[in-house]
């Protein structure tokens, strides 16, 4: 992995490409908060943390079907995470975190008929407030990709058997 400076202008990633907002990558393991003179001690937030409070945050809103991961990795992980069960409340959401400031990037799929401007509206709203709220983080950004439509008359009993 490439070394990562938090306040930098740039940092970079574990593929090496470089961003722009100076925060380390997700994939750094906590941040340290609420370190000052007058504390007894450092307070440390996980990255995946932020990422879940920003996952959970986001299927809060009316509208937000569902929180998904992209691409065939993403297919690939989510499934074997349905399988066996894992966690999920991550999946489809990266960050980057700093010392005091946080960014998300998340994917969602919405429901068809609602107002897709207004849906991430209030998603960003939400993910900003929450994490903030339970963080003490600045959120500086938040990007919202609209994946996919749901729609629940293409549900069948095929996918989704009842137990009997």
């Amino acid at each position: 992995m490439a070394e990562t400076r938090t306040g930098d202008t740039t940092s970079s990633t574990q593929a090496g490409q470089s961003s722009q907002r100076g925060l380390a990558p997700a994939a750094s393991s906590s941040v340290v908060v609420n370190q000052s003179n007058t504390t007894k001690g450092k307070t440390t937030i996980a990255n995946g943390v932020v990422a879940k409070i920003v996952g959970i945050a986001a299927r809060e809103i009316d509208g937000v079907n569902d929180v998904v991961g992209s691409g065939a990795g993403a297919t690939i992980t989510g499934l074997a995470a349905r399988v066996t069960r894992g966690d999920t409340r991550a999946q489809g959401v990266s960050v980057e975190v700093g010392e005091r400031e946080a960014a998300a990037s998340i994917n969602i799929v919405v429901n068809y008929g609602v107002s897709i401007p207004r849906v991430a509206e209030a998603v960003r709203r939400n993910i900003i407030d929450r994490v903030e709220a339970m963080t003490g983080l600045t959120v500086i950004a938040v990007d919202i990709a609209v994946n996919d439509l749901y729609f629940p008359e293409d549900e069948t009993e095929d996918e989704h058997p009842r137990v009997q």
